[in-house]
């Protein structure tokens, strides 16, 4: 049985005053409780809502310049402390994050509810393809499986060859990805001669990058992955793992409630939006139980379009966000009076089976922005590259109404992507 939306709420009030209760020990946040007559108290979540500012990446990073390497968001001394991360900088300079056990008990329990609305169970073979590093979504997929009884297979330090012959020696069930790395492992398998029907993989679970909750990449991926089944989540180090896929609606992520307090607000004012399934907004976090490095009211510039409150057809009530996370608000282009987010290009590329990689490039001409895009062929593509080229043409004019120059660019031109794609350039 999951919790009524009135239960979550009980849950969420109880978690939220042992969180604020816990932070007088916090140079950070405990200032900010004080200034905003919060601290010591155990506060309703409007009343939370209402008194407490929102909060910043850009808070953040100057905080850790300030206090470097870590900054002052540490409720206990440094010493109980045993797990460092760090954001991928994708924009400006890298935040260090550091968790307690109790911290990382936490993270991990959203990840086993990404792993569990997976329908992932001791029987499984989880293959986690992430390299070594500092990335915090490889280690909390790799040990919530192990917390599941899964069998959780490695694959740091391994090329695209090497993985995909390990997946295929293990018998691997369940592979953890980026959506484009997905994709790049379809095509050294083709390079390998290798057919994917072989392999038992029954489920990808996606994150890192909005591609997931695009209809035509995970029509794709499906397609290429014969049996499996393309399921996206959406976490950020900050955070943690916040949202897990919806088991009955493709397309729709939940967010996990009772380890997390969402809003989702209007960019530009912070005022709350109406759950109608109609509008999008910046979602604002606050994580309930990494009290020893939390986040409050956390904007976290990703925007969400929230779906009006039920209880949803896998059983839940909690936050149902329609398409998973739509993009960055910092990443959105106008383009001759249209709004793009990067997977709205993905919407119209990625549906082409004939694209083996794009780049899209960004430029101002007359005061305006304007798009061209590179797009490169797959060699055993059937379409000529004059008829693809103008395929993929039709399609913005036909979904946008926009006229967007595509050029076909050398097979192995354009670089490959294991982790967060970067396919978009600024001129």
């Amino acid at each position: 049985m999951f919790l009524t939306h009135a239960e979550l709420q009980d849950t969420q009030a109880a978690a939220l005053g042992r969180l604020l209760g816990g932070l007088r020990t916090n140079p950070f946040w405990a200032p900010r409780l004080e200034a905003c007559g919060l601290a010591g108290e155990r506060p309703s979540l409007d009343t939370f809502r209402a008194r407490m500012p929102l909060a910043t990446k850009a808070e953040l990073a100057d905080d850790q310049e300030q206090h470097p390497p870590y900054g002052s968001n540490l409720t206990r001394p440094l010493a109980d402390y045993i797990r460092v991360h760090q954001t991928s900088s994708t924009t400006g300079a890298p935040l260090r994050w550091l968790d307690t056990p109790k911290g990382w008990d936490f993270l991990k329990r959203g990840w086993t509810e990404v792993l569990t609305a997976a329908g992932v169970t001791a029987e499984d073979r989880v293959f986690v393809a992430f390299s070594f590093g500092p990335f915090i979504g490889l280690w909390l997929a790799f040990e919530a499986a192990q917390e599941l009884g899964a069998l959780a297979i490695p694959g740091g330090a391994l090329s695209s060859q090497m993985r995909l012959q390990a997946m295929l020696a293990n018998e691997a069930t369940v592979l953890c990805c980026t959506p484009t790395y997905a994709l790049r492992l379809v095509e050294v398998a083709a390079e390998m001669d290798i057919d994917l029907s072989a392999a038992r993989i029954r489920a990808i679970i996606v994150g890192g990058e909005p591609g997931g909750g695009v209809p035509a990449v995970r029509e794709r991926i499906e397609r290429a992955w014969p049996g499996a089944r393309l399921l996206d989540h959406y976490g950020l180090t900050e955070a943690g793992s916040v949202t897990y896929a919806c088991p009955e609606r493709p397309g729709v992520m939940h967010v996990a409630e009772s380890l997390y307090l969402a809003e989702v607000i209007e960019p530009s004012t912070g005022e709350a939006i109406t759950f109608d399934g109609q509008t999008s907004g910046e979602l604002v976090l606050t994580t309930l139980g990494r009290g020893d490095s939390p986040v409050l009211r956390y904007r976290t510039a990703d925007i969400v379009c929230p779906l009006p409150r039920a209880t949803c057809a896998c059983g839940r009530a909690e936050l149902a966000l329609d398409g998973g996370v739509l993009g960055r608000a910092d990443d959105m282009v106008h383009v001759r009076g249209v709004n793009l987010f990067p997977s709205a290009v993905d919407a119209i590329v990625g549906g082409f089976e004939a694209v083996a990689e794009y780049r899209v490039r960004v430029r101002t001409e007359r005061g305006m922005t304007e798009l061209d895009i590179d797009i490169e062929p797959m060699p055993a593509a059937i379409e000529t590259h004059e008829q693809l080229r103008q395929a993929v043409e039709e399609g913005f004019q036909r979904t946008y109404g926009l006229r967007v120059g595509v050029h076909i660019v050398a097979p192995g031109s354009l670089p490959r992507f294991e982790f967060k794609a970067r396919r978009w350039i600024r001129e």
